[in-house]
């Protein structure tokens, strides 16, 4: 089917210039091509769908693809099934996605940092931009500064004080770029000394602060059932404001530390060349389903703000983003260690 697509597209190409001689051949090739997209959303969808996530199951990206999956498979009645791709942060699960039939049956669940941050420190196999199309940002994520419940520090002061003590020594856990980067920001903000452990995915990064094999990360509210549960210990919030899921916890700013902040998304995007009326339609119901207060009421137990716009603005905050990052990245001389 793709190649079916991308044949007509070259040859219509190539009409064009050759307009002059050839219109009736540039009409047909034109009507060819809308027919062959219109048949394929008229009939979208006839076969299951895929949601790829190009990280390890139980992070931020896994639970908002499940979560939609449910949902979109019963409006569309058609199974939807998540599959976790991971592996090189991100880029081996994105890549596979920029390479298959662009027919609306392969999707991407993917982050922020999946999307916007890793092109400025890797050279990829795809381009975030022209080898995609966005279909909807689904919500908004922030995080919070957790340590492992035997670390003996019970405020961000202590643990500062704490990593003080002993420089090198404590260790923090990053399962993606950006939370190497914010932990990297977090160190030089509050002057402290931590190692940066690297794990393929925020949901790996959990188990490693749960399990006491680094003595802190940042969660993006993955792990409240660890925190009620006295496993893990929450330190601050990486946000404006505290979150009334913990209204004891503080901000970072009112701990002291300022200039560190963690904007993240998480998202849906198709493969570049999905006709425009699958993509319209999958959005339409991305925005209808995180609307649902069942859906509304699972996000915010986990902090997480539903949003569900359209292709267009999705793309737009992409675009921004990757241009944010770059600038970012430059200035810190930040470099990634995993």
């Amino acid at each position: 089917m793709r190649e079916r697509f991308l044949a007509l597209q070259g040859l219509l190409r190539s009409a064009v210039h050759r307009a002059g001689r050839h219109c009736a051949v540039l009409v047909g090739l034109f009507a060819m091509l809308l027919a062959g997209q219109a048949v394929r959303a008229d009939s979208y969808p006839s076969k299951p769908i895929r949601i790829v996530i190009p990280f390890s199951p139980g992070g931020a990206t896994d639970v908002v693809a499940r979560l939609v999956a449910n949902k979109l498979g019963e409006a569309l009645k058609q199974s939807v099934v998540v599959e976790s791709r991971p592996g090189a942060n991100g880029i081996i699960g994105t890549d596979a996605v920029a390479k298959a039939t662009p027919d609306g049956y392969t999707l991407l669940a993917t982050v922020a940092s999946a999307h916007t941050l890793i092109p400025s420190l890797y050279k990829l196999p795809y381009d975030p931009i022209k080898d995609f199309a966005p279909i909807s940002q689904v919500a908004t994520l922030n995080g919070l500064i957790v340590v492992n419940a035997g670390v003996p520090a019970k405020s961000m002061q202590e643990f500062i004080a704490l990593a003080k003590s002993k420089p090198g020594q404590l260790s923090y856990s990053s399962g993606t770029s950006l939370i190497n980067l914010i932990g990297e920001q977090f160190k030089q903000a509050a002057g402290i000394d931590l190692i940066a452990v690297p794990y393929k995915g925020t949901g790996p990064q959990l188990t490693a602060v749960v399990s006491g094999e680094v003595s802190m990360t940042i969660d993006p509210y993955t792990g409240l059932s660890f925190i009620k549960a006295g496993k893990i210990r929450p330190l601050a919030v990486i946000a404006p404001k505290r979150t009334p899921l913990l209204p004891d916890v503080p901000t970072l700013e009112e701990t002291g530390i300022k200039g560190v902040s963690l904007d993240s998304w998480a998202g849906i995007l198709a493969p570049a060349g999905v006709p425009k009326e699958i993509v319209r339609r999958l959005s339409a119901e991305i925005a209808r389903i995180v609307a649902l207060p069942d859906v509304r009421e699972r996000m915010a137990a986990i902090n997480y703000e539903p949003v569900g716009n359209s292709p267009e603005q999705f793309a737009e905050i992409i675009e921004r983003e990757i241009a944010k990052w770059r600038r970012v990245v430059k200035e810190t001389n930040f470099k990634v260690e995993q």
